[in-house]
């Protein structure tokens, strides 16, 4: 049986910039839903947003 290997300092250094970038990640995904939270326009209580303003019939062409 081998010993286990060292940690080297080039590891340690990549997993460190593993971490921040996860973190950074994690920090730029909270602010893009808090942001995405706000450009919502608000909808009546119980109405279905993918269905507001749409009218009985048929309806007009999405594009021309």
């Amino acid at each position: 049986m081998g010993k286990p290997s060292k940690t080297t300092a080039a590891k340690r250094n990549r997993e460190r910039a593993l971490q921040m970038k996860q973190k950074e990640k994690q920090e730029k995904k909270v602010y893009r839903k808090s942001q995405n939270e706000d450009d919502r326009p608000a909808t009546l209580e119980g109405e279905d947003p993918d269905l507001a303003g749409l009218q009985v019939g048929p309806q007009a062409p999405l594009f021309d």
